[in-house]
């Protein structure tokens, strides 16, 4: 993909605009995992080691439009100022208007300023021109380096690149390099994994897979909601259902759940989503009206295991069950460890993705083991989906 690199561009005493990912999970006004922080620092060391003058914009949580102190980009900037030790790093309290304007005014070469949080304005997530305008005053060059948000229209994403010479930050650049060196022609059998407490997002890439993946492997709200598709009561469960009648249509597709689009036949419930919750396995179709499926049983764990056992590429996207109470992450911890035993001792090549995925991986020390991990979640189901993201198509026409 012939994206516009920033390391073709002169960022020597420019003003430049970088769109980050910093959309960090916090606690208690701290931060409680600071990995898209760390993957952003390459690119904002890599144009103040340039004598840039470094201008970052990015999102946090979901303020809808208003400023939401709980959601204050301030304590990123203290971490940023942390990881570029020795670099002088300012902090805004608004990202447009005259404050940012008279913050980037005073900024140096070879400086950093974070503007304060985008969706603190509502124009941000509506596109607006009139904001996105209001950002590119601000800088000469801009840089798309959140790949993990390139799946949205947003002003920081497709705005920008029509008003500022653009380029692809590093992380944005080895994110699509990765992805299309590790699955656009993926070693087969090649299985996918796909969880999560989401389905509207994935059901598209079970369809783009069916003639692409040897296996598809669903757990969490994938799974309610495709059981409930093939007609299983699934109690109080939660699915997606807007998204049944599409996973109906794939299972007529499929002539149903077989060696190919593979659903769990035996589940762990309990009547609570809790850690003090006590599960018991019941076969999928054995849901009672009080339980709640909160993550695959032994025989799935089994089945899916086997499914798994001679892939040469795993995709996954998404925890089986509610994996962050400690009753319901067996599924989970199994299939995570096995994929990385292979990844270390059999050269099976490993892509995660999405927050949640990622933060169980990490939190059970399997992270360093897979081929590769990313952030994204909506972004790299989209890509696995096949579909285009605005975000990245709006830098390639600026290139």
């Amino acid at each position: 993909m012939n994206l516009p690199n920033i390391d073709d561009m002169d960022v020597k005493g420019k003003r430049v605009l970088v769109r980050a990912d910093l959309n960090v999970p916090m606690k208690d006004g701290e931060i409680a995992d600071d990995s898209r922080l760390s993957a952003a620092m390459p690119t904002l060391r890599n144009i103040i080691d340039r004598g840039g003058r470094l201008i970052v914009i990015a999102h946090l949580d979901r303020p809808g439009g208003k400023r939401d102190m709980s959601a204050s980009l301030r304590p990123v900037a203290d971490a940023i100022r942390e990881g570029l030790n020795g670099t002088s790093v300012a902090f805004a309290e608004d990202c447009v208007g005259p404050e940012a304007e008279d913050a980037v005014r005073d900024l140096a070469e070879g400086q950093c300023l974070v503007l304060e949080n985008l969706r603190f304005h509502a124009g941000e997530k509506e596109n607006d021109s009139g904001f996105a305008q209001a950002l590119a005053k601000l800088a000469d060059i801009y840089v798309n380096d959140a790949f993990s948000a390139s799946h949205r229209e947003h002003a920081s994403i497709t705005g920008l690149p029509t008003l500022l010479s653009s380029a692809a930050g590093l992380l944005m650049q080895k994110e699509l390099e990765t992805l299309e060196r590790l699955l656009a022609e993926p070693r087969h059998p090649y299985v996918a994994l796909l969880g999560g407490a989401k389905a509207e997002t994935k059901v598209p890439v079970v369809e783009h897979l069916l003639d692409r993946a040897d296996s598809i492997l669903l757990g969490g709200v994938m799974a309610t909601t495709f059981l409930q598709a093939r007609g299983a009561e699934v109690g109080r469960s939660k699915v997606d259902d807007a998204q049944v009648e599409a996973a109906k249509q794939l299972l007529e597709r499929t002539g149903g759940a077989g060696a190919k689009l593979m659903l769990p036949v035996d589940v762990i419930v309990a009547s609570e989503m809790s850690a003090e919750a006590e599960g018991r396995v019941v076969a999928a179709d054995r849901v009672g009206p009080e339980d709640m499926i909160l993550d695959i049983g032994v025989e799935t764990i089994r089945r899916y295991a086997d499914a798994m056992s001679d892939a040469r590429t795993v995709v996954w996207n998404g925890p089986m069950g509610a994996a962050e109470f400690a009753p319901f992450q067996r599924g989970t911890h199994f299939l995570a460890a096995g994929i990385a035993e292979r990844t270390q001792t059999d050269d099976l090549v490993s892509v995660v993705g999405g927050g949640d995925t990622v933060a169980f991986l990490r939190r059970h020390q399997f992270l360093h083991v897979v081929s590769y991990a990313s952030m994204a979640g909506g972004a790299f189901l989209k890509w696995l989906a096949g579909e285009d993201l605005p975000g990245v198509e709006a830098l390639l026409k600026a290139g």
